[in-house]
Parts: structure tokens; C-alpha cells; sequence
């Protein structure tokens, strides 16, 4: 039995030029992990566009009409921060799936890997920070919608607080939420998660990784989940141009390797999202993504 990954084979969307956000990483990750012999083409899989029902689990069928056709009022797009067009409609939705179909292959297998995901700062009735539907949010809604698990832990180690995914759930207890960000950095304005850890700009990766020792087994004693959907954002890097972290290649490693092994050992099965980071070099950034998928491969061996 081989470690699942999910690719999304239409990844890569046309934007303006000179547009920084790196949409092309999501081919590069899954080069590396190919050419590097981390995977096998054998354990690709390749998601489908979910139904609009499962969209409307979470988000108001207002808006995802409005995006879909692509009539949403301007500040509204511009709050998303990137510009609409028919590619990145397929492109989005084929993300949700993806991540749906990561949770459903880490129910099965133990753990799985997406090699994209992790669009936490979607709220019902709008994106914002380069997240325009809730990937992590819409994926826990169907697995409780269908009746495979009935209690979720969500542990978003993305460097930018879940916010639309902390105000998703605010009011459900079979979904928590758990996140480890920088105090001092985007949203300006943070919801109220079921468990919010700012962390101070600079912690390097001796710091980062005590606080997780100290949190995330209990955390897991007291939710016991029956899925935990894990932000593996790479944005904590202390070369991260939105960061304000410390971090090191290794210390990502060392924290991913973490969280898998912890999460495994109690018989937790995880499904894994890379999140954010920002590079002006896709080549670099595309790296440090890989580092979930590395550790998640020796984790599951």
C-alpha cells in the first residue's frame, strides 16, 4: 500500500502578466514529486469537480452563482485579490474536489496528501486573501454530510490565521478548529477559533515546534477526531515574503513530520493541504511544498 496523493491535472490558470500570485507551483510540486521519486505515478489521483449542493454545504448559493458567472460586484472580486476568468472557475472548483477526495482517501488509507488546497480564508458569502470557496470547510461539511465521521479536527499551521474556517464552524461542535499562526499578521481582523495560538514575528523553528509538542496532543485527546484535515502552509518560512515567521526547510519537515506521526501513532487518519507560501521563485517555493509530501512518505512507510 502506497502513500494517496491527489493532483489537479488542470492546474495551472492563465493571469496577467506580472501577477504574483504563483499559480504555477502546483505543476512544479507535482514534477518534483515525481521526478524525485517521492511518489510513483501509480499513487496519483486525480479529483473531479464536485456538485454545487456540496458548495452550498457552506457557501450562499448568491455568491456561488455570482462567481460561477463570473457577476460578482467588483469589491467583491477585488477582495479575492486575483482576476476572474472561466480557467480559474474550473481551477477552484477542481480544488474542492480535490481536497474532498484527499479526506476521503485518508479515511480509507490512513493519511493522503493534496498537492494544492488549503483556501482557508473563504467565508459563505465571500473570498478574500486568495481564497475564493472554503476547500478545508466544504471537504469537512460532506464527509459529516455523508455520514463518514461524525467529529473533525482541523489543525491549520498555515502562518495567516482560518479565519472564514474558524467563522464556519464557530457554532458546530463536530468541527474544531485549531489554528497556529502569527499574531501580527493578515486577517487584521481574527475570528475566534476553538483554539487560536498567535505566535510572536521571528519564532524560529526550536520555538515553533515546542509550542506544537505541547498543543496538538492534547488537543487530539480531548476532540478525538475521527478525521483531522491538515493546513500544511509553508508560509511560516523565514524567507516567506508574507510570513513574518522563522522557520527553516527543515524546521517545515520537523513540524509536518510532527503532526503526521502524532496524528498517525493515535490512529487518527489526516488528510493533508500544502496552504500558502509566497516566492517570487516557483522553483524554491514549489520545494518547500514538497517537504509535506516527503514527510508524509516516511511517516506512512
Amino acid at each position: 500500500m502506497s502513500l494517496p496523493i491527489v493532483y489537479h491535472p488542470h492546474y495551472v490558470t492563465p493571469l496577467p502578466p506580472g501577477h504574483r500570485f504563483p499559480m504555477s507551483k502546483f505543476g512544479i510540486l507535482h514534477d518534483i514529486l515525481l521526478a524525485e521519486g517521492i511518489i510513483q505515478p501509480q499513487q496519483v489521483h486525480q479529483p473531479e469537480v464536485p456538485p454545487q449542493e456540496w458548495l452550498k454545504l457552506i457557501h450562499t448559493p448568491d455568491y456561488i452563482q455570482g462567481y460561477y458567472e463570473g457577476t460578482l460586484d467588483k469589491k467583491v472580486q477585488r477582495r479575492i485579490g486575483l482576476p476572474w476568468s472561466k480557467e480559474l472557475v474550473h481551477r477552484t472548483c477542481l480544488a474542492i474536489g480535490g481536497t474532498i477526495l484527499t479526506a476521503q482517501l485518508a479515511l480509507e488509507h490512513g493519511i493522503a496528501c493534496n498537492t494544492a488546497g488549503g483556501t482557508h480564508h473563504a467565508f459563505p458569502d465571500y473570498g478574500s486573501g486568495f481564497c475564493i470557496f472554503n476547500d478545508l470547510a466544504v471537504a469537512a461539511a460532506v464527509m459529516l454530510e455523508l455520514e463518514l465521521v461524525k467529529q473533525i479536527l482541523i489543525v491549520d499551521l498555515d502562518v495567516h490565521q482560518g479565519d472564514g474556517t474558524a467563522f464556519v464552524f464557530q457554532n458546530d461542535p463536530r468541527v474544531f478548529t485549531f489554528s497556529m499562526h502569527c499574531g501580527d499578521n493578515f486577517p487584521s481582523r481574527k475570528q475566534a477559533s476553538d483554539l487560536d495560538i498567535p505566535l510572536p514575528i521571528g519564532l524560529d523553528d526550536d520555538g515553533y515546534l515546542q509550542i506544537l509538542a505541547k498543543q496538538l496532543p492534547d488537543v487530539l485527546s480531548a476532540v478525538k477526531p475521527d478525521l483531522v484535515l491538515y493546513d500544511a502552509g509553508v508560509d511560516p518560512h523565514v524567507e516567506d515574503r508574507l510570513g513574518k515567521l522563522a522557520l527553516s526547510d527543515w524546521g517545515i519537515y520537523r513540524r509536518d513530520r510532527a503532526v503526521l506521526s502524532t496524528c498517525l501513532a493515535a490512529g487518527y487518519p489526516t488528510a493533508c493541504v500544502i496552504g500558502g507560501g509566497y516566492s517570487d521563485d516557483l522553483n524554491t517555493l514549489a520545494y518547500r511544498h514538497s517537504l509535506l509530501h516527503r514527510a508524509a512518505t516516511a511517516v506512512f512507510e
